[in-house]
């Protein structure tokens, strides 16, 4: 038997870094002596963010969800002994994009790399950053620039690199359904070509150039045909915009080129197991058809839902790829979807809706101005508050969450205390001790004379690229260089979409919301105040707001009167605002793991203002505000947060809503004194 040739492999990738520089380089040349063929670099979020590790945002973030690479020097030790011009890595890194590649450009000229081989990919999508994931900085408008300036300056000295990995993958966490998810990502796309080539800064000439380096990140859910039909859908429509809008020729270069990482929205807490068949039937969808196959792939870990992957969490989901690849036939065959009926009838489908979405988008201005508008982030909101609701009720069915319950004790999560990685709490330290360091060291003329030509570059309209390698070389830090852009763009806090967001369950007789609505007007009757007010807050630099703005859409529907100021503030923010708006509860939603740091500092302040009972005082202040705390909590840390003072804890498995709602009433009646109510909710 003639043995058939085999289609090249997807670039396998894992999604890691942690803790420092040292740390994560370990971890990278482990995985890559495993089979690993690229890298993916995950930065903490003050480097996301652009902040220092010792600024107050900072605190309990540092290394958490990622790597802090404060510096030049952060970035050498990160890829030491690892040779970048024969490496593929992507840096899921946006407001900051910018310095990070330069960064890792000058890294590779220290090691004699050509810089013109250097190959990978930064995420620089700020528009779904506004909409989902909230690591944005600037206003639209500069960031638009940034990254304008970004890929005009690779297209001319970085041939190879892809300077924006549009990105939809947030989108369907935050709630996209399908035809969303496409039309969002390619009116985002539309934006930055019209920006780029309205810039003149790439002759016409070379306009296929810039479409060729746009690649794009996806998000492959468990619905298996759907998922796979969008990537065909998704290729449809591009090669259609880039020839007719923009006038590409070259098939190549209008090629839907993406990587994906399969859901991790979708993964459960509750028997955490069945996240491993999830994450493969996911990753067929983007495996399967050659014609739509994705170019790089990393999974996520089984226990995700449940904290930070351990190596050996991160190693199964690496050989769940390789076995794929190696030991299947897949790579053998042609697109074994050609000619499929159903497939062809789900493409063309898919096509019309998004395209119809792209052109309402298109009307408004295109896609900044819908994010302006607040009209992205409602329809999102309202998308997943749509998708909660039929988990609640059961119409979408989730093993082992909403149905086959269940279930036999798994040795996977025996012990749940060691079953994540955690992070060193004086990690942090350690971080600042050596960012100070780096500060003492350097030439701090040339530094601030960089930052000077920095801001100077950045008032006028010369590309922001050369100065920032000025600075990267002059040893300025991460939050030096997003502070001066600050001082010139000013910040930005994006629409929280909540307002806007319809009902999406309904409050009639005999409804489960019915029940606490009735005993949230009971309550607030017994206070005697007109409704229940709820807080809704985001300590520290964690974006993540869907489960926040779930909260707050389903505590609006169930009559309180809801303050939510979206993302990224400080606990002493939180308390003033708990205390001037005389709230009766305080929700924090924390999902980066600074839970231990963040929440205990909430309470202190509480106590001090007057707002809360005294530690240990076994009885609660005049105007007690319960504090409920919701994300991913480790089983230990909540039972410390509780012992702090916590009312309540909430975690993945917690996926009722409503309930949860019910709960937060509980606590407030039990907090002022007043009776339990035997209400069902």
């Amino acid at each position: 038997m003639t043995e058939r040739q085999k289609d090249r492999p997807w670039l396998m990738r894992t999604y890691a870094g942690h803790s420092t520089a040292e740390a994560s380089n370990e971890l990278y040349r482990r995985n890559l002596a495993k089979g690993q063929t690229g890298l993916s670099v995950a930065f903490d979020l003050p480097t996301q963010t652009g902040y220092d590790p010792d600024h107050l945002l900072a605190r309990g973030e540092v290394g958490r969800v990622g790597v802090p690479v404060s510096h030049l020097g952060d970035m050498r030790r990160l890829f030491r002994d690892i040779p970048l011009d024969r490496m593929n890595t992507s840096m899921t890194i946006n407001a900051t994009a910018m310095w990070l590649l330069a960064m890792y450009q000058v890294v590779a000229e220290e090691q004699g790399a050509d810089i013109t081989r250097l190959a990978g990919t930064t995420q620089n999508d700020i528009v779904k950053e506004y909409l989902s994931r909230g690591t944005h900085v600037f206003p639209p408008g500069p960031s638009l620039r940034l990254t304008t300036d970004m890929i005009t300056y690779t297209v001319n000295h970085l041939p190879r690199w892809n300077p924006i990995n549009i990105c939809s993958y947030h989108l369907q966490e935050a709630g996209a359904t399908p035809v969303q998810e496409i039309a969002y990502a390619m009116s985002t796309a539309i934006a930055v070509l019209d920006a780029v080539f309205a810039s003149g800064q790439v002759p016409e000439e070379r306009r296929g150039e810039v479409v060729a380096r746009i690649s794009f990140f996806v998000n492959a859910g468990v619905r298996f045909i759907e998922e796979m039909c969008k990537m065909r859908a998704f290729g449809r429509i591009w090669d259609r915009i880039t020839q007719e809008r923009y006038g590409i020729e070259d098939a190549k270069q209008r090629r839907f080129r993406y990587g994906v990482q399969v859901n991790s929205l979708g993964l459960t807490e509750a028997q955490p197991e069945n996240n491993v068949q999830r994450i493969v039937l996911e990753m067929l969808a983007v495996t399967l058809s050659k014609d739509a196959r994705a170019r790089a792939v990393q999974l996520p870990a089984w226990n995700e839902a449940l904290g930070l992957p351990r190596p050996w969490d991160q190693q199964w989901s690496l050989r769940i790829q390789q076995v794929l690849a190696h030991e299947s036939d897949l790579l053998e065959y042609e697109d074994i979807f050609a000619g499929s009926r159903v497939v062809e009838a789900k493409v063309d489908a898919l096509v019309t809706d998004a395209l119809a979405e792209i052109t309402r988008i298109e009307e408004m201005g295109g896609a900044l101005a819908a994010v302006e508008s607040g009209y992205l982030k409602s329809q999102l909101v309202s998308a997943h508050a749509e998708r909660r609701a039929r988990i609640e009720e059961g119409t979408e069915r989730i093993v082992g969450v909403n149905c086959y319950e269940s279930t036999e004790p798994s040795p996977l999560t025996t012990d749940l205390d060691t079953a994540v990685l955690t992070v060193d709490p004086a990690n942090e330290a350690r971080v600042v001790r050596a960012l100070h360091a780096w500060r003492d060291d350097r030439d701090e003329g040339r530094a601030q004379d960089a930052l000077s030509a920095l801001k100077k570059a950045a008032a006028g309209d010369a590309n922001l690229f050369p100065a920032t390698l000025d600075c990267v070389r002059a040893g300025v830090t991460t939050g030096e260089w997003c502070w001066a852009l600050r001082d010139v763009f000013g910040e930005f806090r994006a629409p929280t979409g909540v307002s806007g967001a319809p009902l999406a369950v309904t409050a009639e007789a005999g409804t489960p919301l019915a029940a606490v609505r009735a005993k949230a007007a009971r309550t607030a009757a017994e206070l005697g105040c007109g409704a229940l007010r709820l807080l809704v807050g985001k300590p520290g630099l964690d974006g993540h707001s869907n489960g926040a703005e779930q909260i707050a859409v389903r505590a609006r529907d169930a009559g309180f009167e809801v303050v939510y100021q979206g993302i990224r503030l400080t606990p002493e923010q939180i308390v003033a605002a708990a205390v001037a708006e005389d709230v009766h509860c305080v929700g924090l939603s924390i999902l980066s793991g600074s839970h231990a740091e963040l929440v205990p500092d909430v309470l202190d302040r509480l106590r001090r203002s007057g707002a809360a009972a005294p530690a240990g005082s076994g009885g609660p202040a005049d105007t007690p505000i319960p504090v409920i705390v919701g994300g991913i909590i480790p089983p230990a840390d909540a039972t410390a947060l509780r012992a702090a003072g916590v009312a309540a804890v909430f975690t993945p498995k917690d996926f009722g809503i409503t309930e949860i709602i019910g709960r937060i009433v509980d606590e407030i009646r039990k907090a002022n004194k007043l009776d339990p109510l035997e209400v069902p909710a």
